[in-house]
């Protein structure tokens, strides 16, 4: 159903039913994994004005990565995880190693 690099690709899936009998399938709930239980790639400065698609084909040379980069960090919306680490120089990104799903 997804492509073999989609953090939904490891993913089952279910079926409902409507309430007009129609059957319609879905993909269950992803859990983003802790990102302390991650191995580290690299942790990466961000640039002012840098887009998270951009950052992520820089580090792992699909802009779809993206997500790898929000599980590293523990975060949830991945444009203000770009834009506080741009906001502070010192900070560092943490790229975890790509895997499965």
């Amino acid at each position: 159903m997804f492509d073999h690099t989609s953090r939904y690709a490891s993913l089952d899936t279910a079926t409902m039913v409507l309430p007009d009998g129609r059957p319609v399938a879905f993909v269950r709930r992803r859990f983003p994994p802790q990102a302390r239980d991650l191995k580290i790639l690299a942790e990466v400065a961000v640039a002012p004005g840098e887009r998270i698609d951009l950052l992520a084909n820089r580090i792992y040379g699909d802009p779809l990565a993206f997500w790898r980069l929000c599980d590293g960090n523990d975060a949830l919306d991945p444009l203000e995880m770009v834009e506080t680490a741009a906001a502070d120089p010192s900070r560092r990104l943490r790229a975890p190693m790509p895997t499965a799903g």
